[in-house]
């Protein structure tokens, strides 16, 4: 939403209260998976052997019925305020806003949850990255470009770097409940390197976004340096609970790269 929102100062149609609108579509959608994720694999049993901070149903702390009733009040949420994006930008938006909360619910639930046949990182990178910008930009500007199109890429490839990490975390207890993720699949060594190169990749996006509008675009590559301690760990061989801080420092840099690209796109308006 930052990067959506600062690519939509840069093109002099910056709405404040349409990029909070998304603000609250993206938080209230990312509240809602990670209940929706804690629900669906509480009662399937893939969090009895957890490694990572505890969960709701998995531990016992919540019943099973009130983590589901409070993702979809998450979603409720997101569709409200979603709806009113659509209703004042373009009504064909509800039909991506309701893919949204269909992927949200069956990354793990349902019969047969994406999430565990390895296609995680495919629909974070669509939907954390690539829908989240793009939608931020659409609702302001009113289209979308092929900058922003590279930036929703970069956003998505730390959202899945992020995935990725959490995955490799969990690898040993999914491989043992049958949980095939990508990380499962490609294997420890493989999934490590995957992270590497999803970080490359957003490095490597971020200069062709600086090279389509301006150089101060590169203000995002700030953010990186944050997550230069956490490659080095993941490089290293670390797992299990050294991975937590991995995905903190991934988290950051996503957060960190985000608003150093978004204050780089403002001040470049203002210079001009």
């Amino acid at each position: 939403m930052l990067a959506g929102t600062g690519s939509a100062a840069y093109a002099d149609a910056f709405v404040w209260w349409k990029a909070l609108l998304a603000l609250v579509v993206s938080l209230a959608l990312q509240v809602g998976v990670n209940y929706a994720n804690d629900y669906s694999d509480g009662i399937r049993g893939t969090d009895t052997h957890r490694v990572g901070p505890l969960r709701l149903v998995g531990s016992g702390l919540a019943q099973p019925a009130q983590v589901k009733a409070a993702a979809f009040a998450a979603f409720g949420v997101a569709a409200v305020a979603g709806l009113v994006l659509a209703a004042t930008t373009s009504w064909w938006l509800i039909v991506v806003g309701a893919a949204a909360i269909v992927a949200a619910w069956f990354y793990t639930g349902g019969s047969h949850p994406y999430g565990y046949h390895g296609l995680g990182e495919v629909f974070v990178f669509v939907f954390f990255g690539l829908v989240a910008v793009c939608g931020t930009v659409y609702v302001q500007v009113g289209r979308v470009s092929l900058a922003t199109l590279l930036t929703g890429a970069w956003i998505g490839a730390l959202a899945c770097a992020i995935l990725v990490t959490n995955n490799l975390r969990d690898i040993r207890g999914d491989a043992q409940v049958g949980k095939r993720t990508m990380a499962t699949r490609l294997g420890d060594a493989r999934t490590r390197i995957l992270y590497v190169i999803l970080v490359t990749v957003t490095a490597v996006l971020i200069i062709f976004v600086a090279l389509l509008t301006t150089w101060w675009a590169l203000a995002g590559l700030g953010g990186l340096v944050l997550i230069i301690p956490a490659i080095r760990i993941v490089m290293s061989g670390g797992n299990g609970r050294a991975l937590i801080g991995v995905l903190k420092a991934t988290g950051l840099a996503e957060l960190a790269s985000a608003v150093g690209f978004a204050a780089g796109l403002i001040l470049s308006a203002f210079a001009r």
